[in-house]
């Protein structure tokens, strides 16, 4: 596969061509950390054991409380909510009404209340909009499959009979209808027929329910569920990144900057990095980037720093810039960062120190920053949020709609809060930090090369400014592991002036003209799975 040329992507960041227009970074970006949300799961407001709206309103100071000095809220610059739409299923990725928010969780006028008190702190607002099907119980479908006249059967897929295709995997995807002698296609599961976006109706509908959402509801964009399966050919034979899906991203993020030009939009690619390029430079504002979770858990968890870069690099050289990929450890499909690393907390702290030094628009998945577990399946990845360790573990006064992990009562927010030396903390500091410091929030990463494969080691720079990080990801110290670079990777001068992190002080660096790093020692002795993020500029003393 071929990569974009980068004048290519620089032309379409640049010119401001109705398609591209989303790839303009907003201010909020710049170091910014966005939060996914599961509103059932993250704090329930009337007592039936059910997380809403009302709920999360009460909770936004811990996300952002609006204050940029203060650093005792995470410090996230938006938010991401899972499906909020009306919905028969707990997950809400099924939607029959995507005019009105699910009734568990309030009403539309909750959601405006919502987005007033998040854009008072400073906090955006993406919601999830899932257009590769609907539920089976939408007006649409049922219409569609009880009357081949119906104005919406195209809207779907349907044959009289089994059309004997299986997709890539193996599965088939034709279900038998309950309605008529037939079949319809859905990929995911018989209860979320496939919406067919060739449809010149479906992409009018589609575009309605982005503007009903953009300016009657107020958010700042969307997550985009599935994308590289919005188009299936050969009777669903070929299921991913079709040529289609292409066409229809393209008009949809147009239509999209033409409501608002400054939304933000991140898609969901689940692939290679490879998979997602051809999604550039014209689509969405962003894509979720897997293998970058992967890389980062991979060195965490087995203490080497040998891929950790590739991923990263890869981006840097196609040239997008750090807004438009999103990087993170886990999300609500997979297990969470606590049970991958088997319950280390020395591990998760590495990730998530990772994860925020280096570079892009990283998502942090709730309960993560306080090292909740969770693994298959679904329903057990999305339990809910620890907040005291009270009777309901501060999640509810009722029964909550599914028992939280078997920790919920020590490792809570309550209890980490006071522990400076938490998951929690630190992870405030760092979004803080990233938002603060501009070579955290902006700069260009330049891996170090490290005598020991333990070590993790680069500069993230920004002009005169720059961050070294140095981390042993090893279970046992490391006594004088020498840093080398190409040259350029530092501005000239002597540093580093601070470790960011309190740690201890650095070696003095004389870096000459060249910014080239020779032999380095910063530290006599690394300490096992310790980081340290050291400032350096031009005008170091």
């Amino acid at each position: 596969m071929r990569p974009i040329p980068l004048a290519l992507l620089g032309a379409a960041l640049l010119a401001g061509a109705p398609a591209a227009a989303q790839s303009a970074a907003a201010d909020w970006t710049r170091g910014a950390t966005c939060y996914e949300v599961f509103v059932r799961s993250f704090h329930d407001s009337n007592g039936d054991g059910v997380g809403d709206i009302p709920g999360l309103i009460q909770k936004l100071d811990y996300i952002n409380d609006g204050d940029p000095d203060g650093g005792h809220d995470l410090g996230a610059s938006c938010i991401w909510l899972m499906p909020i739409a009306e919905s028969p299923s707990y997950h809400g990725y099924d939607v029959v009404d995507y005019y009105n928010v699910d009734r568990e969780y309030g009403t539309n006028d909750d959601f405006r209340r919502l987005m007033t008190e998040a854009h008072r702190r400073g906090i955006h607002v993406l919601v999830d909009m899932v257009l590769n099907h609907s539920s089976s119980e939408h007006p649409w479908f049922l219409e569609a499959a009880r009357d081949p006249d119906s104005p919406h059967r195209d809207w779907y897929q349907f044959s009289a009979q089994h059309p004997g295709v299986r997709n890539p995997w193996g599965s088939d995807n034709w279900h038998r209808s309950p309605y008529r002698d037939e079949f319809y296609f859905a990929l995911f599961w018989s209860g979320m027929p496939d919406l067919n976006v060739e449809n010149p109706e479906v992409v009018a509908e589609t575009e309605r329910i982005a503007d009903f959402w953009l300016n009657e509801m107020g958010v700042d964009g969307f997550r985009l569920d599935a994308i590289k399966h919005l188009v299936e050919a050969g009777r669903g034979a070929q299921v991913e990144h079709l040529p289609g899906t292409h066409v229809f991203l393209r008009e949809y993020a147009r239509h999209i900057s033409s409501v608002k030009p400054d939304a933000y939009t991140v898609g969901e690619v689940w692939d290679s990095i490879g998979a997602i390029m051809p999604y550039y430079p014209d689509q969405l504002t962003s894509h979720f980037m897997f293998q970058l979770s992967d890389d980062v858990l991979t060195a965490t968890r087995t203490g080497s720093a040998a891929n950790l870069y590739r991923g990263y690099l890869r981006l840097q050289r196609e040239g997008l810039p750090p807004h438009r990929y999103s990087p993170f450890l886990r999300n609500h499909d997979q297990s969470r960062t606590m049970t991958v690393l088997e319950g280390d907390e020395g591990k998760a702290k590495m990730a998530t120190a990772l994860l925020l030094t280096l570079p892009g628009l990283p998502f942090i998945y709730y309960g993560e920053e306080i090292g909740i577990a969770g693994d298959k399946p679904d329903e057990n990845l999305r339990t809910p949020m620890h907040w005291t360790s009270g009777a309901g573990g501060g999640f509810t006064t009722g029964t909550p709609w599914r028992a939280p992990q078997a920790d919920w009562a020590t490792r809570t927010v309550a209890a980490q809060d006071a522990d400076p030396s938490s998951l929690l903390n630190l992870t405030r500091r760092l979004i803080h930090l990233r938002k603060a410091n501009s070579a955290l929030a902006m700069g260009t990463l330049v891996p170090l090369t490290a005598s020991s494969d333990a070590v993790a080691a680069f500069v993230r720079r920004d002009g005169d400014k720059a961050v070294l990080v140095i981390a042993n990801l090893g279970s046992a110290p490391l006594s004088g592991v020498t840093l080398n670079s190409e040259a350029g990777a530092l501005p000239e001068g002597d540093g580093p002036s601070d470790n960011l992190l309190d740690g201890p002080n650095a070696a003095r660096l004389s870096v000459g003209a060249d910014g080239r790093i020779q032999g380095w020692v910063p530290f006599r002795t690394l300490a096992p799975m310790t980081i340290h993020v050291l400032e350096f500029s031009s005008d170091c003393p």
